[in-house]
């Protein structure tokens, strides 16, 4: 009677070869197992550093990139800017005041406003990189993420005068790839302790001094907006309305407000 199946080729379908085949099985199961695992470590280089972005994990477990710094000091920062139709108010307020900053700005912003960028350099404001456009860098793949912080490293620098240091995120969300960028490009990530949470829809001075309430206090890193770039119409005067009250809040406590290169200790650069 012919064979239902075809020959095993010469194998042995006995014990040994039956032994043989699970072994090939088996190391199947593991390569797949193994390219699965290697999948799942790249995925948590390039997205799990965006975890940060979480103000529970970024306070807890990244006390450097969240900006804790000199207990007597306050660091102010600004995103989104320049922007001719904002900026301008706030260095006017902290002008009056006395008080310098540091404004993160975006390399698209800042090219298409040059002299309102040199104007915010010229004022003694230190000033950081946040990024060519204002898109997640999870999405983005190694190439594309260094060109973005480098293009805008670069045209900010130009502009201002000053070599930045400091590089925030769009979104607060770190990648893998951004942190290879920023090692590539002398540029230190710096997320924030306490936010206005301004750009949220309906936001009010008011609501912005309850947000900063919360989390304000001594080593803290403060993120405001100074522009609506990529806000709701409307956050920037929010964000300018909470100001006054920041910075007297700060006085009340004995708190010194300014830039993150005077924050100190963790905080700061050095």
């Amino acid at each position: 009677m012919p064979a239902r199946y075809p020959p095993c080729h010469g194998k042995a379908r006995g014990p040994a070869g039956r032994k043989g085949a699970d072994q090939t099985v088996a190391g199947r199961r593991t390569a797949l197992t193994a390219a699965g695992l290697a999948a799942s470590g790249v995925a948590v280089a390039q997205g799990g550093p965006g975890l940060t972005a979480l103000g529970p994990v970024r306070r807890r477990l990244a006390g450097r990139l969240a900006g804790y710094g000199d207990p007597g000091h306050v660091a102010l920062t600004f995103d989104d800017g320049p922007d001719p139709r904002s900026t301008p108010a706030f260095l006017d307020l902290l002008s009056r005041r006395d008080v310098h900053a540091t404004f993160f700005l975006l390399g698209s912003m800042a090219a298409a406003a040059p002299g309102l960028a040199a104007e915010v350099a010229a004022a003694g404001h230190e000033i950081g990189v946040h990024g060519w456009e204002h898109r997640y860098l999870t999405v983005r793949g190694p190439r594309e993420t260094f060109t973005d912080m480098a293009r805008a490293q670069d045209t900010i620098g130009a502009l201002t005068g000053q070599v930045p240091a400091l590089f925030r995120p769009p979104y607060g969300v770190l990648s893998g790839s951004a942190l290879l960028a920023a090692r590539r490009l002398r540029l230190r990530p710096l997320l924030w302790t306490c936010w206005g949470r301004e750009w949220a829809p309906g936001a009010t001075p008011a609501s912005v001094r309850r947000t900063l309430r919360r989390n304000l206090g001594g080593g803290a890193t403060v993120l405001l907006h100074d522009s609506d770039a990529t806000s709701p119409p409307g956050a920037s005067r929010a964000a300018l309305g909470a100001l006054p009250w920041l910075l007297d809040e700060c006085a009340r406590r004995g708190l010194v407000t300014g830039p993150v290169a005077s924050h100190g200790r963790d905080g700061g650069n050095g």
